[in-house]
C-alpha cells in the first residue's frame, strides 16, 4: 500500500508560482494540461558544431568512412523528438505532425542544425524541438569523432515558439 505524504506546503517564498512543474510543496509534478484549448503549435531550436575545416569539408562532399552522415543526423533528429517525453521527465507525450532538420555550413569549421516541430495540441512543443536539435549535434559529434575528436557543440537554443496562450515568441536577431 502506498503512504499518503502527510508533509504541509512549503512556504510560498520557497516556491515560485511562474515554475508550473512544481506543486505546492515545491515537488515535481506534470502539469495537467486537459483544461487548455487544443491549437496549432510550433517551435524552431538550433545548435552549431565547429569542427576542424577539413572535417566540415569531408562531411558536406559526403567522404567519411561512416556513410551519409547528414542522413543519419537527420533521422536521429526525428526519433529524438519523438521520443522527447521518454528523455525529459516531465514532457507530455505529444502528437507531433511535422519534424524538420535543417542542416548547413556556416563558416568554414561550422555547421548549424535547425529544427521545427509542429503538433495541434494543448501544449507547446518547445522541449521536443530542443531535443531533436541536440541528439542530432550529438549524432554529428559520434558520426566524425573517428576524424576529428575536438569537434564541440555550441548554443543550443530555442529560436522560435508558437501558439498557446503564451503566444509567438521569437529571439532577437541581434542575440545570434
Amino acid at each position: 500500500m502506498e503512504k499518503h505524504d502527510q508533509r504541509k506546503p512549503i512556504s510560498d517564498d520557497r516556491v515560485n508560482s511562474d515554475l508550473t512543474h512544481l506543486n505546492s510543496r515545491g515537488e515535481a509534478h506534470m502539469v495537467d494540461v486537459g483544461a487548455k484549448s487544443i491549437s496549432t503549435r510550433h517551435a524552431r531550436a538550433q545548435a552549431r558544431v565547429r569542427m576542424q575545416p577539413t572535417t566540415l569539408a569531408r562531411l558536406m562532399n559526403g567522404s567519411l568512412p561512416k556513410g551519409d552522415v547528414l542522413a543519419v543526423v537527420r533521422t536521429a533528429a526525428i526519433m529524438a523528438a519523438k521520443k522527447t517525453p521518454d528523455l525529459i521527465p516531465l514532457c507530455h507525450p505529444l502528437m507531433l505532425s511535422r519534424v524538420t532538420v535543417d542542416i548547413e555550413p556556416t563558416g568554414e569549421d561550422t555547421i548549424t542544425i535547425e529544427t521545427e516541430v509542429a503538433c495541434s495540441g494543448q501544449t507547446g512543443v518547445e522541449m521536443e524541438a530542443l531535443t531533436a536539435v541536440s541528439v542530432a549535434a550529438l549524432t554529428l559529434y559520434d558520426m566524425c569523432k573517428a576524424i576529428d575528436r575536438g569537434m564541440t557543440i555550441e548554443k543550443i537554443r530555442l529560436i522560435e515558439k508558437a501558439g498557446g496562450k503564451s503566444g509567438h515568441w521569437q529571439r532577437e536577431k541581434t542575440e545570434e
